[in-house]
């Protein structure tokens, strides 16, 4: 948590503006170690929401024979920071663990854009990867959508939207310490304020930059936990002890039993927001890697989710 505390941009404290986070963080030096092998990298383009410009994404091809899982990865940074080269060890590890065609997307960011526009950002990528499934080696029964922190937000969202718009159909939500509320009231917010990362400054922050003096936090896709969750995928949810989200990302797999769906929380009680882009370096996030590996190469076995809880 230091060693992170040191690099990261110090949003809604010392740093209120967008644009220096952004090169705060490109200061930051790159991990010591290398990224996980996985068979092909490629970088493309992909159509965007009707109107805004194409996607970038990454796709990441496993060394496993096929088919595959796919799975269209978002990732975190509050909505604002980040990209596809501060999660490509995160993306290969989902590729890796899970045997999986991985679609990293780089969506775009707060405050140039706001909410809704990722959340049709992320349903436009899940929608192409939908029709490609078959040029990309995947099984067409395990399309999934997964993201840590914000992008856990949107990955949520877009099950949301692909129920409400008919498809694509979805085989698995994996979140990673989502984001799944705006309310920022539950005592994980309060026991983990400061000291672990990931602040309550910066996420009071992070969500001025998403929403906007006037946006709709109270929105179903802002706000999964609010929604109704009837009808949507089953879920493998991460969550760390040490981290303001744990509450609402446990909360949001407690709702999806609640309204019938098959979800499994893996619970990390010692670690932290971020924990787990580090499987070099903690034995909890080799174990989380492997946890939600397993989740997602069980979409093509059709191998249900056990809703038991790990960690």
């Amino acid at each position: 948590m230091e060693a992170l505390a040191a690099v990261f941009p110090d949003v809604g404290g010392a740093v209120t503006d967008a644009v220096e986070a952004r090169r705060v963080l490109a200061r930051a030096p790159r991990p010591p170690f290398e990224p996980p092998p996985v068979r092909e990298v490629t970088d493309r383009t992909v159509p965007g929401p009707e109107g805004a410009p194409a996607l970038p994404v990454r796709i990441y091809r496993p060394f496993a024979e096929g088919p595959h899982p796919t799975v269209v990865f978002f990732h975190g940074g509050g909505w604002v920071l980040c990209d596809l080269d501060t999660h490509d060890g995160t993306a290969r590890s989902i590729c890796r663990e899970g045997g999986a065609v991985v679609v990293s997307v780089d969506y775009r960011l707060a405050p140039e854009v706001r909410f809704p526009a990722p959340v049709e950002d992320a349903y436009a990528a899940v929608c192409w990867a939908a029709r490609h499934v078959g040029e990309l080696g995947g099984d067409p029964g395990a399309l999934v959508v997964a993201g840590d922190s914000a992008g856990g937000n949107l990955a949520a969202a877009s099950t949301l939207v692909a129920r409400d718009r008919g498809g694509p159909a979805l085989a698995l939500q994996a979140l990673i310490y989502p984001a799944t509320d705006t309310a920022v009231d539950t005592e994980s917010h309060r026991a983990n304020a400061k000291g672990h990362y990931l602040t309550a400054e910066a996420v009071r922050w992070f969500g001025e930059q998403y929403f906007g003096p006037d946006g709709d936090r109270d929105h179903p896709y802002a706000a999964p936990l609010r929604a109704d969750l009837t009808g949507l995928p089953p879920a493998y949810v991460i969550t760390a002890g040490c981290d303001p989200l744990c509450d609402e990302g446990s909360a949001y797999a407690a709702k999806l039993r609640e309204a019938g769906t098959e979800a499994s929380e893996a619970y990390f009680p010692g670690m932290f927001h971020g924990f787990f882009g580090f499987g070099e370096l903690l034995a909890e996030a080799r174990e989380a890697q492997r946890g939600l590996g397993e989740a997602v190469a069980g979409t093509v076995s059709g191998r249900k989710i056990d809703g038991e809880t790990p960690g």
